[in-house]
């Protein structure tokens, strides 16, 4: 009988729920509440303009390519939109029944147009006239006629009208201009509350004025989501750069992946959109009033801050932040960052001390994702005027990051940075930084290895580790690994200490899990801790359902996606499954083997996807220092035993959290308070 496996964007599906579920919850600030409803909209946009946009681009494949897959494209979209449409209604009353009486209750009222008072109503109307007009673009559908072009995740009003003189039914559509105005607009004080109307509202307060000769039965909110995947077919010929220019001016032009609509809209009216913008069943999905729901983002605070997370500022690493000698300290020992909880500055100040020592006389870096006012890059720029040789290799296939990375790539270049872009077939996902010095006329390597990227914003909000590292069992490998990333040839022998992509990451981990099942089978203690982003890659899964036959204690904690079944008898008992989401997005990658007594523990860049697995460079190193990677593992124990904000991964997807343990932990808090008791 075959194992257990669930679709990867079925659980995706099931990731983006436990997002929608704290949203839900309202033992979190009401704020926070709404920011988690703009999240699970955001995820579910970029979902729709890649994965499934993928799935609709199998449907069009021949019969034979159809064969060879386990489940047919219609069934895995059919799928995809019966749970999608149940999560769109739980969304709609999250927001209905939940949210908008919470928002009136603190004074900040949501109104419909047709609550709007005689005042509001001129201000309204004064406010369309002045700042929308120019953008609204009203176009009456005709059939036959050339139809207009809806821009991707742009917002619409479709609307249902009478001719007053004939009577005949006629159909528009008008912008909602969400693109050059806020879309929740104030009005005017009348009394103690914060009245707040939606620009949706405010159109369809004035269609009447757009459509003169026209009696307005009603409307209703749409909006396209265009296939925004980069299709570059044989990357291994011609120019990628060029390629990929070519395919981002082609991405908000790409066919339907997703036509949403309001779903108290009328059929006639729905036939007529499909039929007109020549849409099939399967790319429409029913959703509420209203769509675009990622700009909750913008939704205004009046101030409330406590209405808010409390502040949890990141906590000092003085033994970096304060030391005098900078590198000495590196060189001492190795160091241990876990942002956010800990302040970025130690990473900052890396590239920063090292632009302005006259003894460094190299940086280098993999850049993946990177801030948009970058302090890293500047210095990396400043270190080239102060004389320094600086590296950089960009992955341009970064997804949604690819326009900004060519942007910085450039300033760089023009900078007199050497840079290096993505070559054909791989993606570079590494995250790792190396400074050369020179000491007593010796040169000597100084290294920052993490499992995020350098991006000054989000290591904010994402939960990583970074080592900063002098050991030259591991500078000297990740030198190898930078001549492979210049000059993309072999680096030569084999890697001892890392785990590199496309050299020895998977049959190394392969290794470490068969050890386990072999301690296993002699009787001995076999246990692993693998916290990720995603599961997914099936011979990974394999292998973990043998060690858990074996008798192997798993402990998963998987953000994402899981395709892997825990606690299945026979399969998978010995596998424990936990998905933790909360204020910080959870994002390091830490494998903690116990190995025959030696507790082998790595830190990466690597998810167990085939796409990490096989398709990009990617970075595992080992912590050797035994008080940090005690650390480590004090904090993989705190995160098993969240039960507050922990949910248990099942084949059912249910998402039921993990209540056990008489004492309350949420182990994002006890992280912070680790940290802040330590200082």
């Amino acid at each position: 009988m075959q194992n257990p496996v669930i679709l990867r964007d079925i659980s995706w599906l099931s990731f983006n729920h436990r997002v929608l579920q704290e949203a839900n919850d309202p033992s979190l600030p009401l704020f926070e509440r709404i920011k988690f409803l703009a999240i699970y909209s955001s995820n579910l946009d970029e979902f729709f303009r890649v994965r499934m946009a993928n799935h609709r681009n199998l449907l069009r494949v021949g019969k034979k390519t159809k064969k060879e897959l386990d489940i047919t494209p219609k069934q895995t979209v059919r799928s995809i939109q019966r749970i999608v449409n149940r999560q769109q209604e739980e969304f709609s009353r999250i927001f209905e029944k939940k949210i908008t009486p919470e928002l009136t209750r603190h004074g900040i009222v949501l109104k419909r147009r047709l609550d709007l008072s005689t005042v509001e109503k001129e201000w309204v109307e004064n406010y369309f006239h002045d700042k929308m007009l120019p953008f609204v673009q009203p176009v009456l559908l005709v059939k036959d006629m050339v139809r207009p072009f809806l821009n991707n995740a742009q917002l619409y009003l479709t609307i249902l009208m009478k001719e007053k003189e004939s009577r005949k039914t006629a159909y528009a559509v008008v912008k909602i201009p969400s693109d050059h105005l806020p879309r929740f607009i104030e009005l005017p004080k009348t009394d103690l509350n914060h009245n707040v109307i939606m620009l949706d509202d405010i159109v369809r307060h004035s269609i009447s004025w757009m459509f003169p000769g026209y009696e307005i039965e009603d409307t209703y909110s749409v909006k396209l989501t265009r296939d925004a995947e980069l299709y570059i077919d044989d990357e291994f010929s011609g120019d990628l750069l060029d390629k990929i220019k070519t395919s981002l001016q082609r991405r908000h032009v790409g066919p339907a992946s997703r036509f949403v609509y309001d779903r108290t809209m009328s059929k006639d009216l729905l036939d007529y959109l499909k039929d007109t913008f020549e849409l099939e069943s399967l790319d429409i999905l029913a959703e509420g009033r209203y769509h675009n729901n990622s700009e909750f983002f913008g939704f205004p605070d009046f101030g409330m801050n406590h209405l808010k997370n409390p502040p949890q500022p990141p906590l000092p690493y003085k033994p970096l932040e304060e030391a005098e000698d900078f590198w000495a300290a590196i060189r001492e020992r190795d160091h241990l960052l876990h942002v956010p909880y800990q302040s970025y500055e130690s990473v900052v100040r890396f590239f920063e001390i090292a632009a302005e020592d006259p003894q460094v006389t190299h940086i280098k870096i993999v850049q993946y994702r990177v801030a948009r006012k970058s302090r890293i890059m500047k210095a990396l720029m400043a270190a080239v005027k102060a004389g320094k040789k600086v590296h950089v290799f960009i992955e341009v296939k970064a997804r949604f990051d690819e326009e900004a990375n060519l942007k910085w790539g450039e300033r760089l270049e023009k900078a007199g940075v050497h840079v290096n872009y993505s070559f054909p077939g791989v993606k570079v996902h590494s995250k790792l930084a190396t400074v050369r010095r020179l000491e007593d006329g010796e040169p000597k390597l100084y290294n920052y290895m993490a499992t995020g990227n350098f991006h000054e914003d989000t290591a904010k909000i994402y939960s990583d580790f970074g080592l900063f590292t002098a050991d030259e069992r591991l500078t000297a490998e990740v030198a190898r690994v930078f001549k492979f990333l210049e000059h993309v040839e072999h680096p030569g022998r084999d890697f001892e200490h890392l785990m590199v992509g496309q050299f020895n990451l998977l049959d190394g981990l392969e290794s470490l899990i068969e050890k386990e099942i072999e301690e296993a089978k002699a009787g001995r203690k076999a246990s692993m801790t693998l916290k990720m982003n995603s599961l997914q890659d099936p011979e990974m899964i394999e292998l973990l359902y043998k060690a858990s036959q074996a008798g192997v204690k798993i402990n998963l904690i998987i953000r994402g996606i899981c395709c892997l079944v825990p606690g299945r008898e026979g399969v998978s008992e010995n596998i424990h499954g936990i998905s933790i989401v909360d204020r910080y997005l959870e994002h390091a990658r830490v494998f903690h083997f116990h190995h025959a007594g030696e507790e082998k523990l790595y830190l990466s860049s690597a998810d167990f996807m085939t796409r990490n697995l096989h398709h990009r460079i990617e970075t595992t190193f080992p912590v050797y220092d035994e008080d940090l990677k005690a650390e480590i593992i004090h904090f993989m124990e705190i995160q098993l035993a969240d039960n507050t904000k922990a949910r248990l991964l099942s084949d059912q997807q249910s998402n039921s959290y993990y209540t056990k343990g008489r004492k309350k932990v949420r182990s994002q808090e006890a992280t912070y308070n680790y940290f802040r008791d330590r200082l």
